[in-house]
C-alpha cells in the first residue's frame, strides 16, 4: 500500500514536472518572439497580453495602410486642350456659298435677250416632247449662224415642233421658222420698253446674288462668334477680316457681271 502512495505521489510529480516545463517552453518561445521591446509583459497560465505596453509603431502600424492623395499629375490637369483651326473649313464653307450665289446669277443673266445672238439664250427652255420635259440643250445643238440669228439643230428630228413651239412659249419673243430638219430664229432688234425692263431684271438679279453673298457672310461670321471662347482674340479679328475680304471680292464679281450685261443689253439694240 504504502509502495502504491509513493508510485501516486511520483506521478503526480512527474505530471506537475511535465506541465510546468511546457509552460516555460512556450513562454520562452513566445517571449522570444514578442517581448524583446516589452519586459513587463507576464505569461502564465491566465496572463493575457497587454497591448498598453507595445510600442507605438505597433498601434499605428495602420496608419502606413492608408490611401495616398492623388497627385496634381494624375488629375490631367497638365495637358492643354488645343483648339481646331476652323478658319480654312470657315472660309471654305463661305466661299462655296458665295460661289453658288455667282453661278445662279449667272445663269439668270444668260436667259435674258440682247440685241445679239448667242448660243446660251436658250439653254432654260424647257420642251415638253414624249410626256417628258428636258432642257432644249439636252434636245438640240444651238449655234449661231450670224450676229442676229441662231440655229437649232435638233439630234431627233422629229422633235422639231416640240422645239418651235417651247421656243415661241418663251419670253424672249423669238419667232423661229422650219428650215428642212432644222429650226432658224432671228433675233431682233430691241425696243425702248425692252431695254428698260431687262435692265430692271439685270438690277433685280444683282441684289438677289449680293443678299445670298451676305448670308454666307454672315454664317461665317456666326461661326467664328461661336468658337470665340476656343480663339484668340487676334484669331477671331484675322477670321472676320478674311471673310469680310470674301465677301467685297463675290459682291464686286456679282456687280460687275452685272453691269457687263446692261452694258451688252443698251449697245446691241
Amino acid at each position: 500500500m504504502a509502495m502504491f502512495v509513493r508510485r501516486a505521489a511520483s506521478s503526480r510529480n512527474a505530471i506537475g514536472f511535465l506541465i510546468r516545463s511546457s509552460l516555460v517552453a512556450q513562454s520562452r518561445d513566445f517571449s522570444h518572439k514578442t517581448t524583446p521591446f516589452s519586459p513587463n509583459l507576464v505569461i502564465g497560465r491566465d496572463s493575457q497580453l497587454d497591448l498598453s505596453t507595445t510600442p507605438d509603431f505597433f498601434r499605428d502600424s495602420r496608419r502606413g495602410f492608408a490611401k495616398g492623395k492623388k497627385s496634381k499629375d494624375d488629375s490631367g490637369s497638365g495637358l492643354v486642350d488645343v483648339a481646331p483651326d476652323i478658319g480654312p473649313t470657315v472660309k471654305a464653307s463661305a466661299s462655296s456659298q458665295m460661289e453658288a450665289a455667282i453661278d445662279a446669277l449667272s445663269r439668270d443673266l444668260s436667259k435674258l435677250r440682247t440685241g445679239r445672238a448667242a448660243p446660251g439664250m436658250l439653254d432654260h427652255i424647257i420642251v415638253e416632247t414624249g410626256g417628258v420635259k428636258m432642257p432644249l440643250n439636252h434636245l438640240a445643238l444651238v449655234s449661231v449662224l450670224d450676229p442676229k440669228t441662231l440655229s437649232i439643230n435638233p439630234y431627233d428630228p422629229n422633235t422639231v415642233k416640240e422645239l418651235e413651239k417651247a421656243i415661241v412659249a418663251s419670253p424672249l419673243g423669238l419667232n423661229p421658222k422650219v428650215d428642212g430638219q432644222r429650226l432658224v430664229a432671228a433675233i431682233p432688234a430691241l425696243t425702248k420698253e425692252h431695254i428698260q425692263a431687262m435692265c430692271k431684271i439685270v438690277t433685280k438679279s444683282s441684289e438677289v446674288a449680293k443678299q445670298s453673298i451676305r448670308r454666307a457672310r454672315q454664317k461665317a461670321l456666326d461661326t467664328v462668334k461661336k468658337a470665340g471662347s476656343s480663339l484668340s482674340k487676334d484669331e477671331v479679328k484675322r477670321l472676320e477680316k478674311e471673310v469680310e475680304e470674301l465677301t467685297k471680292k463675290f459682291v464686286k464679281s456679282a456687280e460687275d457681271m452685272c453691269k457687263s450685261k446692261e452694258k451688252e443689253i443698251t449697245t446691241q439694240a
